[in-house]
């Protein structure tokens, strides 16, 4: 049945078609109301899009989120230290004008609001011939009219130092670094931003690169540290990926370790299920597309080390992180797969293996670092490690107050390493003295090769001998603005690692990682097989002898049975007959 669509100008009786009808009903609406509702649509689909909760702060009269706290039940560290943080057991309420976890990560790294100040670089040379960039900050750099007198680091002795680790692509000019450098400095600390290799204005002077799961630099940096200074407590602050690889290096060395205490902000947590995360939604798919530029930057910063060792028209197309992943990390790091090199350096698996005090802070709703990987149990069976975990929060940002001037989570550390210095929950390591085994021991306790890879060119030795480090006495002011490039032959001169090889037996830069990796798989094997040597060595002697006193009798007549003839011969008659 055809529809008559066809709408006559006379006035519309009860008989005219509905369509026309409708059409007349919306044509009186005034347009201004179309553009209300239309507005009313498009900010409704916006304040989903944007995860907005201000009128869930409006409903609440602005009283914010409370802190969840998870620990375990019988955690003497959560009862004498986080008890008392007054931080943690409040509540944080995000700046009105920022209620969206990512309004909150993209004006952090747009804008900031860092405070302003000078740090004092220091260039440090790892046993592979790697530079890495200390930037140090004093609570006299920090202090009202504070002026530079000297160009070294101050050695005060009983001062605390807090080393920080940055997150991907970060340096220590990052906003939220210097927010945390400043207020620690002014709580009357030492604080060192050790930037990862190849960043921070410094070139990478050799084959090994920082990943995810790459702990030889911190290690490194922190036996250096407590070397040169042995009174001082030692803090670690680790940020993102940053904080990921904070985790895996307490959980690798466990009480070994010179550090006092620690704590993760923001970590990513499990590397696998953060990639399945990142390209679910298309919000979360600028994040990892802001992030692969980041890494392609990094990489273009030092192309020839990059094109060398790594797919380098792979990198130029990578528009995702697992893209950089699969043509530059997995291939400089010998993984199989990508998922191979996220299984291997989470964070998650090392949980269980911590040792010293470590709070952890994240929050529900971070658009890079999802809640999903939060391993939720693990830190709870754990009596050393406290999970706080915020509603509202971002990645990395936290911005409080109407003039977001601060960051929560940079309150909440300080506080939380202000009452661990104060308590006698400190870490404090332990001297490894070899166990004395006695002779009678059993043998299956023989030696054993424990290879260790963290995804580098070559792994280096768990325990790096500080000996071994040679600290290029450049100290310099570094401008807020930024860090400048600086070029190769002013970080560290080709013939000097030339010489440092030669002197650890390699004959260059290239092979000083190879060589210490063999170093690494020999070393122990000799150790302990010569141990093996000592303790059992009258345990083999006594097994010989029993073994010839057990079976002379049966030896013995085979010998005579055997020889007896020739033996009757030689012997004179008399002795015979005898």
């Amino acid at each position: 049945m055809d529809l008559d669509w066809s709408c006559s100008s006379t006035t519309t009786t009860t008989t005219g078609n509905p369509y026309c009808l409708l059409f007349q009903a919306l044509s009186l609406i005034p347009i201004s109301h179309y553009l209300l509702f239309s507005s009313f649509v498009f900010l409704s689909f916006l304040y989903r899009f944007l995860e907005l909760h201000f009128l869930q702060d409006l409903f609440s009269l602005f009283s914010g989120s409370s802190v969840t706290l998870t620990y375990h039940p019988a955690s003497q560290f959560y009862d004498a230290v986080v008890s008392k943080c007054r931080i943690l057991h409040g509540t944080y309420l995000a700046t009105p004008w920022l209620s969206s976890p990512h309004l909150q990560t993209v004006f952090l790294n747009f804008f900031g609001r860092p405070p302003f100040f000078k740090y004092r670089r220091q260039l440090f040379t790892t046993p592979d011939g790697g530079t890495v960039a200390l930037d140090w900050l004093l609570s006299s750099d920090v202090s009202a009219g504070a002026i530079h007198m000297e160009d070294v680091v101050s050695t005060d002795e009983s001062t605390p130092i807090v080393v920080v680790i940055p997150g991907l692509t970060s340096d220590s000019s990052s906003a939220y670094l210097k927010h945390l450098a400043y207020h620690t400095a002014k709580c009357g600390w030492k604080v060192v931003v050790s930037n990862h290799r190849g960043l921070g204005g410094v070139s990478i002077t050799s084959d090994c690169f920082y990943n995810a799961g790459w702990t030889e630099d911190v290690r490194t940096v922190v036996n250096y540290l407590h070397k040169e200074n042995p009174r001082a407590p030692l803090f670690v602050v680790g940020t993102s990926i940053g904080a990921n690889i904070l985790i895996k290096y307490l959980g690798e060395d466990g009480e070994n370790i010179p550090v006092a205490g620690a704590v993760a902000v923001c970590s990513p947590w499990d590397l696998l299920i953060g990639d399945r995360f990142i390209t679910r939604r298309h919000v979360q798919k600028f994040y990892d597309k802001a992030l692969a530029i980041g890494l392609q930057g990094y990489a273009k910063l030092h192309q020839p080390h990059f094109s060398r060792l790594a797919n380098w028209e792979g990198i130029e197309k990578s528009i995702s992180i697992r893209d950089f992943d699969h043509h530059a990390t997995r291939i400089v790091g010998k993984y199989e797969t990508v998922d191979t090199y996220y299984r291997r350096c989470s964070s998650s698996t090392y949980v269980q293996s911590v040792s010293i005090p470590l709070l952890c802070i994240s929050a529900l709703d971070d658009p890079v670092c999802t809640r999903e990987a939060i391993p939720w149990d693990e830190c709870r069976a754990n009596k050393n490690i406290v999970l706080a975990t915020v509603k509202h929060g971002g990645h990395l940002a936290f911005f409080e107050g109407i003039t977001a001037s601060g960051l929560w989570w940079v309150r909440a550390v300080n506080e939380f390493l202000g009452e661990l210095r104060a308590s006698h929950f400190m870490h404090v390591q332990k001297k490894i003295t070899k166990p004395t085994i006695p002779l009678d021991s059993s043998i299956d306790q023989g030696p054993y090769v424990n290879v260790k890879e963290d995804g580098m060119v070559a792994a280096l030795n768990n325990e790096p001998k500080t000996d071994n480090v040679e600290e290029i006495q450049v100290i310099q002011d570094t401008d807020n603005d930024g860090l400048e490039m600086i070029p190769e032959e002013k970080v560290v001169k080709q013939d000097e690692l030339e010489t440092n090889a030669k002197i650890r037996g390699s004959p260059g830069i290239a092979q000083a990682c190879v060589h210490d990796a063999a170093v690494h798989v020999i070393t122990p094997f000799k150790r302990d097989l010569g141990q093996l040597s000592r303790q059992n060595r009258w345990s083999i002697w006594l097994l010989v002898y029993i073994a010839i006193t057990t079976s002379w009798p049966l030896v013995g007549s085979a010998l005579y049975i055997v020889f007896g003839k020739k033996i009757r011969d030689i012997l004179p008659n008399g002795l015979v007959r005898k």
